[in-house]
């Protein structure tokens, strides 16, 4: 029987089956129910078990976001198997013809507040781990952000969840370069390119890294984190960044943030900072010597 490691994601909903070799043709495949799957009898077949809400298939992992009636750790090897006997028969994981046909994608430009960075959407998930680069020598996780780093335009590179955040060089001007982005973008996932490279997974941005070690901050770090999570990063995401948690000085109440996508650089992130997350802090911690320090990425 194929040997599967199961492996646990930053999202606990969310458990990856991972396989020693590739598993599928190369792409990207996310589906949110049972009618979406028709090219994918794996995943119309996992969709029969109740406690399926979406699957993933890429390279050489099959990923499941199970509903709350289930922990994983109950069913996770029961779902292994299931997946090893699919994979043993024989049967096709995707089943499309040798050249699929290209794929239907949506890239939308969005200002920021930042008039040195542009948020890309595209119509499907990226990445559930943000991804900053800073350069093209960074970019070994992810083959989209290497081929943007070959536009002179292109200074940095952010990517989260549905899209991509672009600091351009100042002597470039939005006008005139983000129709080329656009398109360049979603020319690249029409012809099966990737945003991340799953065998580099673990090459993340280093705020990204701390906060999978949750556990072992202290408990006023870890109110600070889900503070950060539920309420500033949904905001700060809609402008194409984020902030993230980078540490806290206990004795001297000081908590230092990470900014980075959109919020690099960006001339409102001071007064975001000062006068929307140190307050938000300050009372929700009921603490009025918190103080906040940010960080470029």
């Amino acid at each position: 029987m194929s040997t599967i490691t199961i492996k646990p994601t930053d999202n606990p909903t969310i458990i990856k089956f991972e396989f020693a070799d590739f598993i599928a043709p190369s792409g990207s495949w996310q589906y949110k129910n049972i009618d979406e799957a028709k090219n994918s009898s794996l995943a119309r077949q996992l969709f029969h078990l109740p406690f399926v809400k979406t699957v993933y298939i890429s390279g050489n992992f099959i990923a499941i976001e199970r509903y709350s009636i289930v922990e994983w750790p109950d069913v996770q090897n029961e779902v292994a198997e299931q997946i090893a006997a699919f994979v043993e028969s024989g049967a096709k994981i995707i089943d499309e013809p040798a050249t699929p046909a290209k794929k239907a994608i949506t890239v939308y430009a969005e200002m920021t507040p930042n008039p040195s960075a542009m948020k890309f959407v595209t119509s499907f998930m990226l990445t559930r781990s943000p991804l900053e680069f800073k350069n093209i020598d960074q970019t070994a996780p992810s083959p989209i952000a290497r081929a943007l780093f070959e536009l002179p335009s292109v200074k940095e590179v952010y990517i989260d969840e549905n899209y991509i955040s672009i600091t351009k060089y100042d002597l470039y001007n939005w006008d005139d370069i983000t129709m080329e982005i656009r398109s360049f973008i979603k020319q690249y996932f029409e012809n099966g390119g990737i945003a991340v490279d799953d065998s580099h997974v673990e090459i993340i941005s280093k705020p990204a890294q701390q906060e999978a070690r949750f556990e072992n901050l202290d408990a006023t770090s870890q109110q600070i984190v889900n503070i950060l999570e539920e309420y500033v990063k949904p905001a700060v995401a809609a402008d194409g960044g984020n902030i993230a948690f980078d540490s806290f000085d206990a004795e001297q109440r000081r908590v230092r943030v990470v900014l980075q996508g959109a919020c690099n650089g960006c001339p409102s992130s001071t007064f975001t900072l000062k006068s929307g997350i140190e307050n938000m802090l300050k009372d929700m911690l009921r603490d009025d010597r918190i103080t906040v320090e940010a960080v470029n990425g």
